[in-house]
């Protein structure tokens, strides 16, 4: 599976930016999908996930100010991120895992930037 992110760029803080994953020709209903987030010299941070069953969950850094959710019919991932703060500054990256071990990465894409300006 293939996940190709786009979307990221700069803003100045209090701004918004929507990421899209694509999974090119591959249905996402069989995953598990998430967004994570990586700065240099840190681990790879969650920062949304949406279930199998639709459901969704935040890291507590994000809550209230990001959305993800997913267009079964184009195979795309979102995350709409609003009231963007500049600790926000990282790759973010799109991952999938199967819905029968949601805890393994099974697949991700190369990340996009997105770097938030005070």
């Amino acid at each position: 599976v293939r996940l190709v992110e786009s979307g990221g760029g700069s803003v100045q803080a209090g701004g918004s930016l929507r990421l899209s994953c694509a999974a090119p020709g591959v249905s996402l209903s069989p995953y598990y999908m998430g967004w994570f987030r990586q700065v240099p010299g840190k681990e790879l941070e969650g920062v949304a996930k949406f279930g199998c069953d639709d459901s969704t969950s935040y890291a507590d850094s994000v809550k209230g100010r990001f959305t993800i959710s997913k267009d079964n019919a184009k195979n795309i991932l979102y995350l709409q991120m609003d009231s963007l703060k500049p600790e926000d500054t990282a790759m973010y990256i799109c991952a999938a895992a199967y819905c029968w071990d949601p805890n393994s990465i099974a697949y991700r894409g190369q990340g996009t930037q997105v770097i938030v300006s005070s």
